[in-house]
């Protein structure tokens, strides 16, 4: 049994493990009903998955972590320790390596995930938060690297920001049959890409287009596709999103994101949105409830 006086030290370093990072005088969490520190959770809950709450207001429960290597891919930046997911997240990127290394396309390199027990991240994504987000490199031009030569790896965007145009010596027909790949799975509820990926798969997609209805446009992923999984069925409490439109999403609804119309990237203007409200399942799972068992080397 961990004594009261222990929880309470272990509980002081992480407000303020927190506060050193962010530069605040007060715990990270103040003003919402959980803490933010969920990057300090190092491992897992125990007991039977669950995608819990929203993409962008969830948790994890039992995730399970993607071993860093298998066939047809690698886990790069695994510093981040966001290599978890739902066990149908990694089942289905374990599937897509296969599927890539069938097809002779190389490696897809696997970023980032979720968190041990999800929640939100510190920095970089609002979704990601409920173990079915993957966001999975462009580039195919690494080959298989020591896991200790993967942090400092960088992820190279397709588009030239200039004329807004897709680099053709980085965007070829093996990211294509990667993404057509990636939407096989039935599990998959939608992949977002940059509007220009959209605009070059609507091209060239020929007269097979269903597939095409999978594939979102959103700003920013000229480096990266992001793949959402469904809500699983062992996870009633997962909030899932409204479905998709009929139609293969090459029309109007394109346009309307394309540069023409309305700029790639905005601006955000005004203070960062307030941490989200997560739902009650997760408080059992957070660092406040249970802060030992989230600090390594304890």
């Amino acid at each position: 049994m961990i004594s009261k006086v222990r929880r309470g030290v272990v509980a002081a370093m992480a407000v303020a493990f927190v506060n050193g990072a962010t530069g605040s005088t007060q715990p990270a969490w103040a003003g919402t009903d959980q803490p933010v520190a969920w990057h300090l959770v190092r491992a897992p809950s125990p007991g039977p998955a669950q995608a819990i709450g929203g993409y962008a207001h969830g948790c994890l429960a039992g995730g399970v972590a993607l071993p860093l290597d298998g066939t047809g891919y690698q886990v790069v930046r695994p510093g981040r320790h966001r290599y978890f997911g739902h066990p149908a997240l990694v089942d289905y990127v374990q599937g897509l390596g296969r599927r890539v290394h069938g097809a002779g396309l190389g490696l897809i390199n696997i970023g980032d995930m979720a968190q041990p027990r999800g929640g939100p991240l510190n920095f970089g994504h609002a979704s990601h938060q409920v173990g079915l987000d993957v966001d999975i490199w462009l580039r195919l031009d690494l080959p298989p690297l020591p896991r200790n030569d993967r942090d400092d790896l960088k992820e190279v965007s397709v588009l030239d920001v200039n004329t807004l145009e897709l680099i053709r010596s980085r965007w070829t027909s093996a990211q294509f049959t990667v993404l057509r790949l990636a939407t096989e799975d039935p599990r998959v509820a939608r992949i977002f890409v940059n509007p220009v990926i959209k605009l070059e798969l609507c091209r060239h997609a020929g007269a097979d287009r269903e597939w095409l209805r999978l594939i979102r446009p959103w700003y920013g992923h000229d480096d990266h596709f992001h793949v959402r999984l469904a809500c699983p069925a062992d996870s009633p409490l997962c909030e899932a999103q409204r479905p998709l439109p009929s139609g293969d999403g090459c029309d109007t609804e394109l346009t309307s994101w394309l540069p023409e119309a309305r700029p790639l990237a905005p601006k955000k203007a005004g203070s960062p949105p307030p941490n989200p409200v997560l739902p009650a399942a997760c408080a059992h799972l957070n660092l406040a409830a249970a802060p030992w068992s989230g600090l390594s080397r304890w």
